[in-house]
């Protein structure tokens, strides 16, 4: 294998970015709740993530920053990103949440890039809109398979590891798919399936 994508929110760190924002709002629950069903498959995720953001608006930029900068990451992720590396992969993070989490972990968990959405700011403050590279249900495996044209990696070559829907699309172009702690809609289209919470669990399997 040549190329490992990620996923971020609960595969390399272990929550939702999102929600520990909405939390800071005092609006966790709603907004939780809309990320689970939007993970489950049962909400259109470009919609959800607008509505997501949307709830946020208002929030100091300088609070976003604090909560991504102190994120829990999930064990194992150093260890097994640094290990990867070792067997010569090129290591990426595509996620459905945002820059200021996925740029700022990049350096601390070891991956080569990251892939995400920006957060709308003005006057220091999230505007309630976003931007970026991953809005879609689509976008994990529109940019994999340009990755993979750019690098010269087949899909037998690559291998993903996400927890939710959204990462439905980028397991349909690879060979190894992984599913992570993950909702039911993923795993039928995994063939390995980890279920605790230690992704050093993943180097047995490959």
């Amino acid at each position: 294998m040549k190329l490992c994508v990620f996923d971020f929110d609960s595969t390399l760190m272990d929550g939702e970015t999102i929600d520990f924002f909405a939390e800071a709002l005092g609006i966790g629950e709603q907004v939780s709740e809309i990320t689970e069903r939007a993970m489950a498959g049962e909400l259109d995720f470009f919609e959800s993530l607008q509505e997501r953001v949307g709830l946020l608006k208002g929030l100091e930029f300088s609070k976003v920053e604090e909560i991504s900068h102190s994120l829990p990451y999930m064990p194992g992720a150093v260890e097994t990103i640094a290990e990867l590396k070792k067997r010569g992969m090129t290591v990426v993070c595509f996620s459905g949440g945002f820059r200021t989490a996925t740029t700022y972990a990049k350096d601390i968990l070891g991956y080569d890039a990251d892939f995400s959405n920006a957060l709308h700011v003005k006057d220091g403050k999230l505007t309630g809109l976003v931007g970026g590279d991953m809005m879609f249900n689509f976008s994990k495996g529109d940019m994999l398979v340009r990755l993979q044209n750019i690098l010269g990696v087949s899909e037998e070559e690559t291998m993903v590891c996400g927890d939710g829907a959204n990462d439905l699309s980028m397991f349909a172009h690879a060979g190894t798919r992984v599913a992570f702690c993950a909702r039911e809609v993923l795993k039928k289209e995994a063939n390995i399936i980890i279920e605790e919470k230690d992704l050093r669990l993943i180097l047995k399997e490959i």
